[in-house]
């Protein structure tokens, strides 16, 4: 097949003519995907149980398709939800049918005039953008987002808020299918937080890294107290609280290092942060910023300024987890602290050729594309289509 616009991704012209494609429609799926472990918990009492995915379909007028997902953490973590991102891909579907989905510039501009915020309902969208960017040049997206470093991607796991030696137990679990990096979810009342990190900091082996992820739950003086009693463990600081200018004072205030996630928004966010010393780790979230685009936007500055990143999303499946390898697998080894293999969690697997996890371990797919099959058993009918 002609490539499209090839030297604007790094890519050797085809000696054919070049022909556009178009987006001849646009069908959205909704799955279900339940918990592994039944119930996923985290600070101020919020837990999901089933996650609401969104799952995006664009068509072209060459009848080759590209597939994106979405997936918000419950309606009451970041500003998105499951049927807003349905609502919203509808608001855009009629600006992006009949343009290019492999001129992923000029879309991304399109959609952020049509619709102006709302990140997470065109990450999808830009993500079967890159997926079809990879069929028809016949690259995976991680050799169009710059190349593979290394052979795998070391990833974390999240260990649910419950009591301290529930925790500790988990994390022992999880160490057995080769996770050397785990991330509590603190965040509560600081002195059963404070017990929360003791004990899994005391059934932790050389090498392996603990990170206290309070999701924006403390309150300053909350923080300090606990970061204060912590200040002897090996532990990093995620994302205390809510506003930027109060983990900046909590920062300020410990010599403990410090990840900073839900307020790294764009790359204003992520200069301000870097200009402050507000963070040594940052938690790049492909919808939190709106798509693979502007997450490699991101990525690309954070190497340039020399900040590793957990590279990662909100939630979702297969085809979110295998967007998660390219970028991940297409990162310096040396600025990726970790990564996330969302599939493993839930019970439900939405495509097939997604990544699976080896030993702590993924690795991005050598497929065009994403490397995914939809699994249309399990996408079952789309609840929306728009056509010309």
């Amino acid at each position: 097949m002609p490539w499209r616009n090839a030297a604007n991704y790094g890519l050797s012209a085809h000696p054919t003519e070049s022909v556009a494609v178009k987006i001849s429609a646009i069908r959205v799926y909704q799955v279900n995907l339940p918990l592994v472990e039944g119930r996923y918990s985290w600070s101020e009492g919020k837990y999901v149980e089933v996650f609401d995915s969104t799952v995006v379909e664009l068509v072209t007028d060459e009848g080759l398709s590209g597939y994106g997902e979405v997936c918000p953490l419950g309606p009451f973590y970041l500003p998105a939800y499951g049927p807003g991102a349905r609502v919203g891909i509808g608001e855009l579907a009629p600006t992006l049918l009949g343009e290019d989905p492999t001129a992923i510039g000029p879309l991304n501009q399109l959609m952020d005039r049509a619709l102006l915020g709302h990140p997470y309902v065109k990450s999808a969208i830009d993500m079967a953008c890159w997926d079809l960017l990879g069929k028809v040049t016949g690259k995976s997206v991680c050799d169009l987002m710059g190349g593979r470093f290394g052979d795998s991607v070391a990833l974390y796991r999240a260990i649910a808020q419950r009591p301290a030696d529930e925790m500790a137990d988990n994390v022992a679990g999880h160490r057995a299918d080769g996770y050397s990096k785990f991330q509590l979810k603190v965040g509560g009342k600081p002195e059963e937080d404070v017990e929360r990190i003791r004990a899994v900091a005391g059934v932790l082996t050389d090498g392996e890294v603990l990170v206290a992820d309070a999701n924006t739950g403390w309150r300053v003086d909350d923080a300090m107290r606990v970061v204060n009693a912590v200040s002897d463990v090996d532990v990093y600081i995620e994302q205390p609280c809510r506003s930027y200018e109060h983990c900046l004072a909590v920062r300020r205030n410990t010599t403990l290092p410090f990840i900073l996630d839900e307020n790294i928004t764009d790359i204003d966010a992520l200069l301000r942060g870097h200009a402050d010393g507000a963070m040594d780790v940052i938690n790049l979230k492909i919808s939190k910023v709106g798509g693979l685009t502007k997450a490699r936007q991101i990525r690309d500055l954070c190497v340039s300024l020399n900040i590793p990143m957990t590279i990662e999303d909100s939630w979702g499946g297969d085809i979110i987890t295998s967007a998660i390898a390219h970028l991940a697998h297409s990162t310096p080894e040396a600025l990726r602290f970790s990564a996330t293999d969302f599939n493993s969690y839930v019970t439900v697997h939405n495509a097939t050729g997604a990544p699976a996890r080896t030993s702590g371990h993924m690795s991005a797919s050598d497929e065009p594309g994403l490397g995914i099959v939809p699994d249309m058993d399990v996408l079952g009918a789309a609840v929306a289509e728009y056509t010309h």
